[in-house]
């Protein structure tokens, strides 16, 4: 017994002198900051008509030049493959955990947890607040992961006290609208502890690199991982709030935002083609103010070891329809953009070519990786296969939820009118009250298919082969949808007449997505073979001289790193 113990103990002292030659070593390689874009809902197919050029769009030329020479200096991953489901909550953690939900524990940015309870407060969407008895057992609860737990939804800041217009971060998120855990005094659960892998950020803060992101909700501040401190610099002016001027911003293309360019969309960034690019112009700001060594407000701080941004341009050109105004998405199956998505594309590639200006100007190009990748596609990219459901052209459609509405959770019915609603998008996450009920519920979806444009049902094993069993511990895991319902290409459960897309499902358009790793010592390189985002996480790691093992995520799922990166020192 004493040889073992100090057997274990020569092994301890083994791993804490290799984090410390690791974190050493790092600081002095050749690539020491990594600047992580998502270009939501960018697909492969969009990366390569911009950069090779599509007939009858910009005269048959390429139309995004920054990325095209960036492209010149890196691996292109066609094969690329999001999270499943493509939501931006889950996409955007299996970018930085490196694994997928079945062991991060994320499905959507509104889901469910049979192991805890409603929060203190209703959300702003609608979740009902609900009581909660510490040590009792859990009733289950939406766990809503998006504006509605801010302090004020309708503000750029989120409402946190005292914030500057556009900044309120972690301090604009409402404890009382979390769900609960009972197993742990009814505490709020907070959006980084509701992940249940670390992240690159913790990695790399834990090791003393100075780290920063910029998202679209204050909740997005789970990249931080465990612990909840690990984003030295987190930024995220709240996406679905009022629109207001912003005085002094102004895109790469000149326009102006110290008036609201769209006076006739002020209800969300998003319903306009054109403010959009005024909201994520806040975040390139960021960017550039780190490269120069500030915070995004401009304060001194260090160049980030990693940094980065979610742009949501394209996914509004790709999905919006602006009453009055322009219809964007695409004009056929090939990915031809339309006028308003083209110029979204256009502005994201001139954003990204200022930061390889900036990068270039502070002398940190040579030095730094740059990943750009999307957490989610958009689906369809053929319009002539858009079909809502239960639609607003005549369509007699009926959404899975509303079919077996009885056997859902009552937070999440339809039959709940003033709820926040089923998870449901170009996908259907079910979770039931009772899971003895699952082959029921699965009897009535398949009566019922056609009407509800359903491609395929996952439950039982078919759908525990690739997520965790549902149910409570110890049997089963709290988060699984009993059933999730993949609908046929191009049917999208909404009522909306704003859109002609959407993400979340599991169709090639949801989750084939660009993927570019580049670096002046990368050569260029095209893969086909497929990969996950998921891949990025211990890719950056290991560009930074980390062991990729130091995620939750690589050791649990064993996510290897993206293939083919012939750079000098990256062995």
């Amino acid at each position: 017994m004493k040889k073992i113990a100090l057997f274990l103990a020569f092994i301890s002292l083994l791993g804490i002198s290799a984090r410390s030659q690791d974190g050493d070593s790092r600081w002095n390689a050749p690539i020491r900051h990594v600047l992580l874009i998502s270009i939501d809902g960018m697909h492969a197919v969009d990366f390569a008509n911009c950069t090779h050029g599509i007939a009858g769009v910009n005269n048959d030329n390429p139309y995004c030049p920054n990325l095209a020479s960036l492209g010149q200096s890196g691996v292109s991953y066609v094969g690329a493959s999001t999270s499943r489901p493509s939501d931006s909550f889950p996409g955007l953690m299996s970018i930085v955990t490196g694994a997928t939900p079945r062991t991060m524990g994320i499905y959507y940015d509104v889901g469910y947890d049979r192991s805890l309870d409603a929060p203190a407060k209703t959300t702003g969407n609608g979740v009902a607040a609900g009581p909660c008895t510490p040590g009792g057992v859990p009733t289950g609860s939406e766990a809503e992961y998006e504006e509605g737990i801010d302090l004020d939804q309708t503000l750029l800041n989120g409402g946190a006290k005292g914030a500057g217009l556009t900044d309120g971060g972690i301090a604009s998120i409402d404890p009382m609208r979390l769900p609960r855990d009972p197993k742990k005094n009814c505490a709020p659960v907070y959006p980084w502890e509701f992940v249940r892998t670390n992240t690159i950020f913790n990695v790399i803060h834990n090791a003393g690199g100075y780290t920063a992101w910029s998202d679209k909700h204050p909740s997005y501040s789970s990249v931080a991982g465990p612990g909840g401190n690990s984003v030295d610099d987190y930024y995220s002016p709240e996406i679905n709030s009022t629109v207001v001027a912003l005085p002094g911003v102004q895109t790469p293309e000149g326009l102006s935002c110290a008036t609201v360019p769209d006076p006739s969309q002020t209800g969300a960034w998003t319903d306009s083609f054109k403010n959009i690019q005024c909201y994520d112009t806040l975040k390139v700001n960021a960017i550039l103010n780190e490269i120069a060594g500030k915070t995004h407000d401009g304060k001194h701080a260090k160049f980030p070891a990693i940094f980065g941004m979610n742009f949501q341009a394209v996914s509004v050109g790709q999905k919006l329809i602006e009453k009055d105004i322009a219809t964007g998405g695409y004009l056929d199956a090939a990915g031809t953009p339309s006028q308003e998505l083209l110029g979204e594309i256009k502005y994201v590639d001139d954003s990204i070519g200022e930061m390889i200006d900036a990068l270039k100007d502070h002398g940190e190009y040579d030095s730094t990786l740059i990943v750009i990748t999307a957490k989610h596609g958009q689906s369809p990219i053929d319009p002539n296969r858009y079909l809502p459901v239960p639609g607003h052209s005549g369509n007699n459609g009926t959404d899975p939820a509303t079919l077996i509405a009885n056997l859902i959770p009552y937070v999440q019915s339809p039959l709940n009118t003033t709820g926040i609603g089923p998870t449901e998008d170009d996908v259907a996450l079910l979770w039931l009250q009772d899971s003895s009920t699952t082959t029921q519920a699965v009897q009535i979806l398949e009566k019922n298919a056609a009407q509800a444009g359903i491609g395929q049902i996952y439950y039982g094993q078919s759908l525990a082969l690739n997520y965790n069993t549902p149910g409570l511990p110890p049997y089963g895991d709290p988060r699984t949808p009993d059933i999730i319902v993949a609908p046929n290409v191009g049917v999208t459960y909404t009522g909306s007449t704003a859109k002609l897309a959407e993400h979340g499902g599991f169709s090639h358009d949801d989750t084939n997505v660009m993927l570019l790793v580049a670096n002046p010592r990368i050569g260029s390189k095209t893969v086909y073979t497929n990969v996950g985002t998921n891949q990025v996480a211990p890719t950056i790691l290991k560009f930074l001289g980390f062991d990729p093992r130091r995620l939750d995520g690589v050791k649990l799922e064993g996510t290897s790193v993206l293939p083919d990166l012939h750079y000098p020192e990256f062995q």
